[in-house]
């Protein structure tokens, strides 16, 4: 019955890298392969739209304290946001992410990824990139567009998701990667990396999402702390705000607020993405380091704090 699923050539890529993990069980495996193959019906059911729901309730309605600022998420802790959860980008760190030339294996980045599970990156062939239509996107009556902004990098990931969704996919380079990023941050949607436990327990797409459409930013809105930091905060410089509220238009996490003195930045909601900047007319918003967000999923910064690393080996 197994050779059903996997007699596609990319299928068994992909099955083969989970039966060299011993800590990766078939179940996991299954799941990643539901996860992928159906994206669609696994986000419906997860944010609670598709009329089954109320068959895996007890699964898709988990609820739990939210990570603050800075706290990392504890081996002891099950939740699930541990096993899938996104990272903002800023633009250039987004954009670095998708203009690597060579392989990469960067494991334990708890610093950077603050969950107790899926925090590696291990890229296979990068500039293998496939854009996909975004499953959030694709599942609302009316959504943003365009919705083919979804970027799955490497393999065995971009080759799965090619052999299984040939109408919803196609395969761009590294500098239509780029373009589809810039687009994006200009229509003030976040970029997010994802990392999901049986998806090998690592990074495998960058997702460009607006809290309209994105299941994960709802989610995190409800109180599952599903997003981590880019490592920064706004500021804003009053002096220079002309009271617009072009900026609070823009963010999708709602940090950017009137108060009684005038328009601020509430920095516990602020993620750090900078979509905001690029919509202020007097630069009055700067990003700035925060160090207890944790670090910025800076790839380049990582490779060079870590020379001698398995980061320089080939897969």
């Amino acid at each position: 019955m197994l050779s059903r699923f996997i007699r596609k050539p990319a299928t068994r890529a992909y099955y083969a890298q989970f039966v060299s993990r011993p800590d990766y069980s078939f179940w996991k495996w299954l799941h990643g392969y539901v996860y992928g193959r159906w994206p669609q019906l696994y986000i419906a059911l997860g944010t609670g739209r598709h009329p089954l729901v109320r068959f895996f309730r007890p699964l898709t309605s988990l609820r739990h304290k939210p990570l603050v600022p800075g706290e990392r998420s504890k081996p002891g802790r099950t939740a699930f946001a541990d096993g899938y959860h996104g990272k903002v980008l800023r633009l250039e760190h987004a954009r670095k992410l998708v203009t690597i030339n060579r392989d990469l294996d960067l494991g334990d980045l708890e610093q950077v990824i603050p969950y107790a599970a899926a925090r590696e990156i291990v890229l296979q062939q990068p500039d293998h990139i496939l854009a996909l239509d975004c499953p959030c996107r694709a599942s609302r009556p009316n959504p943003c567009t365009p919705v083919g902004v979804c970027l799955i990098v490497g393999e065995p990931f971009a080759g799965f998701i090619a052999e299984h969704h040939p109408d919803k996919s196609r395969w761009i380079t590294q500098d239509e990667a780029q373009e589809i990023l810039r687009a994006e941050h200009q229509r003030g949607h976040v970029h997010h990396a994802f990392f999901k436990d049986v998806m090998l327990g690592r990074f495998y797409a960058i997702c460009n999402c607006c809290s309209c459409c994105c299941g994960a930013m709802q989610a995190h809105r409800g109180g599952t702390p599903m997003l981590a930091s880019s490592g920064y905060v706004c500021r804003m410089e009053k002096d220079f705000c002309l009271e617009c509220g072009q900026c609070a238009k823009k963010c999708q996490f709602q940090a950017i607020r009137r108060y009684k003195d005038g328009w601020g930045v509430s920095e516990p909601d602020c993620l750090g993405c900078g979509v905001c900047i690029t919509a202020c007319p007097q630069n009055a918003l700067t990003l700035d380091r925060a160090a207890h967000r944790g670090d910025p999923l800076d790839i380049q910064e990582i490779m060079a704090r870590r020379p001698n690393s398995s980061a320089q080996k080939s897969l």
